[in-house]
């Protein structure tokens, strides 16, 4: 017998659950069937959620021949045998599908290219990554992208009602359903997982069969972090940390550190990623920050886990509850922009003239040495003459850089 997930599988677009904002009444993908259009497309979403199902029922709703593909399994020499394939049944260019696109390298993707240009089929690609980073840019700019969502708690439990009522199988069953909570939060969104974890539950000869909190986890045993170092919540999920750290939310911070750690995230990527942040958030506006996160680095990469973990807590809560600055970011983003365009000459002063011939041509001639005049400084030109009064580095309004402020106006006023 089928699994119960294959056996629920919907007929048609109005018995899919979820997903209201591409189905709904005035919703894109209803509005595109509508008119008997369909364009090749990418359906981007977590697994569970109906990527498949969505593509396979828009080729029926247009009246489509449907021919899937996974990219596990094939190459472009399938691919190919798919495109160049014509039995004589297509009145229409049929729906190529190609489930997990992400795993197509280049020339895979590339070999869509021509078919999908002129129109020789209409291709869907299914993904639980983000296209931006996984899909070729030439074949991303001719499909539409619509994200998927994972289904609610309501949906779910509208989902599992659905299959107790019209699952001939689970129908004859008496099914008491008396708390779905747990089912519902070890479901974590994903249809097929839920329609899984109740076929478990259901398979006993208890009569009657009693859904409850107990009744999951004693089949489900414990739920399985949903979680991809590849894909979207691996990315997610440190831009949450990076971001609360930046706000100073040390809380937040330590959740989102658990919630990678839990996971099985690499703690040398995590503490990467703090040694960025604390030169391009915190920077000069507590030195010291840049020290710790690298000192932090390269314990946690001699280390490992599970200690790793408190070393990270110490930097990420020290990080938070640090004084912020972005003054040296910015500068440097700055000169970097100003030397994609300008290739000012080193000033002659400037230069080190190591032989003679320099020396004639000028080179180091009028260098003020700072160290042979009072508090090892005397002014003079460093910027081009092009570039004379230009500002890169604006001291920030923290404790550290207005002192630095206070220094540097000191020494310009003594040495007048």
């Amino acid at each position: 017998m089928k699994p119960l997930a294959e056996r629920m599988r919907p007929a048609t677009l109005d018995d899919v659950i979820g997903q209201t904002h591409l189905l709904g009444e005035q919703a894109p993908i209803t509005t595109i069937v509508k008119q008997g259009f369909l364009p090749s497309m990418i359906l981007h979403g977590s697994a569970g959620i109906g990527k498949t199902t969505l593509a396979m029922l828009l080729a029926y709703a247009v009246g489509r021949p449907f021919r899937p593909l996974s990219a596990i399994n094939s190459g472009v020499k399938e691919l190919r045998e798919v495109l160049g394939s014509d039995d004589g049944l297509f009145h229409q260019p049929p729906v190529v599908f190609v489930d997990e696109i992400h795993r197509f390298n280049k020339a895979q993707q590339d070999a869509l290219l021509h078919a999908v240009e002129t129109g020789e089929i209409t291709f869907i690609g299914a993904t639980t990554e983000n296209p931006s980073f996984s899909v070729n840019n030439a074949l991303l700019s001719r499909c539409q992208v619509y994200k998927l969502n994972p289904l609610s708690p309501d949906e779910i439990s509208t989902l599992i009602h659905r299959a107790i009522r019209k699952d001939a199988h689970l129908s004859k069953k008496n099914i008491q359903v008396c708390d779905l909570t747990a089912l519902i939060d070890l479901s974590q969104g994903d249809g097929r997982r839920a329609l899984n974890l109740l076929e478990l539950v259901c398979s006993g000869d208890t009569d009657p069969i009693v859904i409850d909190n107990a009744s999951v986890t004693a089949v489900a045993g414990q739920s399985l972090v949903r979680y991809d170092k590849s894909g979207d919540n691996h990315y997610d999920l440190i831009s949450a940390m990076i971001k609360s750290v930046r706000g100073s939310d040390a809380d937040a911070a330590i959740y989102w550190l658990a919630r990678m750690l839990s996971a099985g995230e690499d703690p040398a990527f995590i503490a990467r990623r703090l040694v960025i942040l604390a030169s391009e958030d915190i920077g000069l506006a507590n030195p010291n920050a840049l020290l710790l996160a690298d000192t932090a680095l390269r314990s946690v990469q001699s280390i490992g886990m599970p200690e790793a973990r408190i070393i990270l807590g110490q930097v990420a809560i020290y990080l938070a509850n640090s004084p912020k600055s972005n003054s040296s970011y910015n500068a440097i983003n700055r000169a970097l922009k100003l030397a994609e365009t300008d290739q000012s000459s080193v000033p002659l002063h400037l230069r080190n003239g190591v032989t003679k011939l320099m020396q004639n041509e000028g080179y180091g001639i009028g260098y003020i040495y700072p160290h042979d005049y009072p508090n090892h400084y005397h002014p003079q030109q460093y910027l081009p003459d092009a570039l004379q009064g230009v500002r890169f580095y604006e001291f920030a309004d923290n404790q550290k850089e207005q002192a630095s402020f206070a220094f540097i106006n000191w020494l310009k006023n003594s040495a007048q």
